[in-house]
């Protein structure tokens, strides 16, 4: 019995170590995969590890990626493309404006030439520093931010025919200097210009690819207060210089909004005094100082979006043109006043030449009519001759009113006024819009 049970013994432990002889090895099932075809089942070889470890062992022997490809031979081209995934926000008191972009450099290497099953090695950042890369930098940036979370946003590709492509993610604060002559009115283009660092044009030439540029989405762009046009190509080969303009409208919506509509309306306010008795000199006084002091503010108010740029803006032409209306709307008033005044004070100097003070009863009985008669006639008073252009006083139409003048009913100032201030701010927003928007 104890002897039955040794040979059965025996003989499992045979079969378990004898039984990869009755099968196909593991390493076998590993070397083949499955691949139907017309409806059966043929072996394919597959592509090892070693295979592409050896490839790029076999590249790097001997490589050095301190020299540019075909040095001393020809200049190594850079052909550049952009993917852009978002602008904005746009900062016109810095003149800068940010863009996040995948930036993709494409050179043949001639040294990297392999033979292979497999045409394009895709590779990820570790193989980037054992290879030659362009150095690339950004001419008009501030600060320029490459992407390292969770891992270095950049991938290499090589192709079997030396072909070498570089693409990473970078997010960019690039110089835009903004000319704003027609602000708000204004369009810009925002160049985002690139160059090698280290080589002359004899040495590193770039140019962009057929398709050099593609954009995101613009629903998720951060321009706020500008619309996107469109881009433009730029290469200055004489400095190794490549660039694209990013072409930006301004949106004036804000701007109406904000400035044009509060000052216009500013402007229509301070002519109500024109409707107000010229007897009421608290009421017209307060709305003219008020309507100046709230165009002052408004003025401030508009230059604080903007660099402190020493020409006269769109903007500002408006604002200071609104500011003028409501400043001689005050004015007037205080001519107006002014010649009342004055002839009040004369009326009263012809009463009491008139009438002295021991006539009293006489001065009652005749203030009717002669206050019908002094409202609009009275003496030229010393015998002054009227000596400036605009005449205020009747009399002077007489003897000693000179030619060429012009004479003003200081009663119809308010008259003429009601007429004139929103005729000429009318044709003034005419030729203002007209002259900005289309010519």
């Amino acid at each position: 019995m104890q002897i039955l049970y040794i040979f059965v013994s025996y003989i499992v432990y045979f079969f378990l170590t004898h039984s990869a002889a009755f099968g196909p090895s593991k390493q076998e099932e590993e070397d083949y995969e499955d691949v139907p075809i017309n409806k059966t089942w043929v072996l394919s070889p597959k592509v090892y590890e070693s295979d592409v470890t050896l490839i790029l062992n076999k590249l790097l022997l001997g490589y050095d990626n301190k020299l540019r490809p075909d040095i001393g031979v020809r200049p190594t081209v850079i052909e550049a493309a952009v993917y852009v995934n978002s602008i904005g926000p746009v900062d016109p008191i810095n003149m800068e404006y940010t863009i996040d972009i995948f930036f993709a450099q494409t050179w043949y290497d001639s040294r990297l030439k392999f033979n292979s099953s497999m045409k394009v090695l895709m590779l990820n950042s570790n193989m980037v520093g054992k290879i030659w890369i362009p150095d690339t930098f950004f001419r008009n940036s501030r600060k320029s931010d490459a992407h390292w979370i969770t891992t270095p946003n950049r991938l290499l590709r090589l192709w079997s025919n030396g072909r070498v492509m570089y693409t990473l993610r970078l997010t960019i604060n690039a110089e835009c200097y903004l000319k704003l002559h027609n602000f708000p009115m204004d369009e810009h283009s925002c160049p985002l210009e690139f160059s090698s660092y280290g080589y002359p044009k004899n040495e590193i030439m770039y140019r962009w690819q057929r398709r050099a540029v593609e954009v995101a989405d613009q629903r998720y762009w951060r321009l706020y207060q500008f619309a996107f046009v469109g881009l433009r190509n730029s290469t200055d080969v004489a400095h190794t210089q490549s660039g694209k303009g990013l072409w930006l409208s301004r949106r004036m919506g804000y701007f109406t909004i904000q400035t044009y509509i509060p000052c216009s309306m500013i402007v229509v306010l301070s002519w109500v005094s024109f409707w107000i008795n010229k007897d009421a000199v608290p009421a017209r006084t307060s709305l003219g100082i008020t309507t100046v002091l709230t165009m002052t503010t408004l003025s401030t108010i508009s230059r604080k979006s903007l660099p402190k740029v020493s020409y006269v803006t769109a903007m500002d032409l408006f604002v200071s043109v609104c500011f003028i209306f409501t400043f001689a709307a005050l004015m007037e008033y205080g001519t107006l006043h002014y010649f009342t005044s004055n002839r009040q004070t004369k009326k009263t100097v012809i009463w009491r030449r008139l009438y002295p003070a021991n006539s009293h009863l006489l001065a009652m009985n005749n203030i009717v009519p002669y206050h019908e008669e002094a409202d609009y006639a009275y003496e030229c008073l010393d015998g002054k001759d009227c000596t400036s252009f605009f005449c205020c006083f009747d009399d002077c139409r007489s003897g000693a009113w000179r030619e060429n003048r012009m004479h003003v009913r200081v009663s119809k100032i308010d008259s003429y006024s009601r007429i004139f201030f929103p005729t000429a701010f009318g044709l003034f927003n005419l030729v203002y819009w007209i002259g900005y928007l289309y010519l």
